[in-house]
């Protein structure tokens, strides 16, 4: 895997760049549509290509191991093969639902022992463990095994976590170059820098995961409860210690504007669960702000959704329409309301590699954000 940084922007530290990948070119800034356990809800693979054009799409080990399982993934040649997907695929460690998982877990210096949120059996993910499962899953990008500590963390328990992600880090590091990917084309581990909300953490860790000269890095333990401000105080320490010639990938954020504001702070890959889970909800993202589309107010509306928008639904459905759906229950409201927003924080994304290459980004991103915090 390869990063071209292509530019960047006076005024700010947003980038635009372009990863090569064994399954395509990826162009940064991008946004990876959430496919937990081998899709991403209720969204046809068709759809996530030609409309709501998705460059990479993200795995989540926990759940592709504990369905369909290894075997199967494996007997079918990889995920890609699996279900379909073409392009490439980032898969997280698992690590942060592990942790989720409260009592049902237990931390050692091992790994993680825990119980399946299935069927309540007992499992074990080490350092190792978790890079085999990710070479037999086949993603392009694999996600090192970390503890993602709570937003609220005190110092001690931040520094001890930290210490123990970097030991895992440094395990994680060696089975990835004791093993061999499994269905002939390159993977690549990023890293992931912990630290909690203490810049002197944060910037340990960097330290640490510099040493590996990863293809990428990943900032992990954001969005987990700490204040939006302290938030991107966090993406500033990061970023102004890591390489400028890899990617920068934020985990798990986040709204729109937390996702400009990252941008703005030199970040370049994002995932969240947001669009499709707040959009089965009936929360719509549109360029002029938020809608709920259970709201009265939208029972007798026959504009599209987003006029000024591109997203495909757009000239498509009508706010009425969209909400007799989602009001009635039917599972095509649900569907509408997730490709909406998707094809909207691809729209962003796109919009705004095209901001920072003409080097007009940080007035448009500052216009973009009022308009987003907006709700209608």
């Amino acid at each position: 895997m390869t990063f071209e940084l292509t530019t960047t922007c006076e005024g700010s530290e947003a980038r635009a760049g372009a990863l090569e990948t064994a399954h395509g070119t990826v162009l940064t800034p991008v946004f990876m549509p959430v496919g937990t356990a081998g899709s991403v809800k209720g969204i046809h693979i068709r759809d996530l290509k030609e409309d709501i054009k998705a460059q990479i799409i993200l795995g989540n080990t926990y759940h592709l191991y504990l369905r369909p399982g290894l075997k199967v993934l494996q007997d079918a040649g990889g995920l890609h093969r699996f279900n379909g997907w073409n392009g490439p695929i980032l898969t997280d460690s698992g690590g942060f639902q592990v942790f989720s998982l409260g009592d049902l877990r237990k931390l050692s210096e091992e790994g993680v022992r825990f119980q399946s949120h299935i069927d309540g059996s007992y499992h074990l993910f080490t350092p190792e463990n978790v890079m085999d499962t990710q070479r037999i899953i086949g993603a392009d990008i694999m996600m090192a095994f970390d503890e993602c500590t709570p937003g609220d963390a005190g110092f001690d328990y931040a520094w001890k976590s930290l210490e123990l992600t970097q030991r895992w880090l440094d395990r994680c590091h060696r089975r990835f170059h004791e093993t061999s990917p499994l269905y002939g084309y390159p993977q690549s581990l990023f890293p992931i820098v912990q630290g909690a909300t203490f810049p002197e953490l944060r910037r340990k860790s960097v330290e640490h995961v510099k040493t590996l000269d990863a293809d990428g890095y990943a900032i992990g333990g954001l969005a987990v409860g700490e204040p939006e401000k302290v938030m991107y105080e966090m993406i500033e320490v990061v970023n102004a210690g890591l390489p400028v010639h890899r990617p920068r990938y934020l985990m798990g954020v986040g709204t729109p504007v937390n996702i400009l504001e990252a941008i703005d702070r030199g970040v370049d890959m994002f995932d969240c669960v947001m669009p499709t889970r707040n959009g089965r909800n009936g929360m719509l993202f549109t360029s002029g702000g938020i809608i709920n589309i259970r709201n009265n107010k939208w029972m007798n509306d026959h504009s599209p959704v987003d006029p000024h928008g591109t997203s495909f639904v757009d000239h498509q459905y009508s706010k009425a329409y969209l909400r007799h759906l989602v009001i009635s229950g039917e599972m095509l409201g649900a569907q509408i309301a997730s490709q909406h927003n998707l094809a909207f924080y691809l729209w962003l994304v796109t919009e705004a590699r095209r901001q920072i290459l003409a080097g007009t980004f940080p007035a448009w991103k500052n216009e973009m954000v009022h308009r987003l915090k907006h709700r209608l």
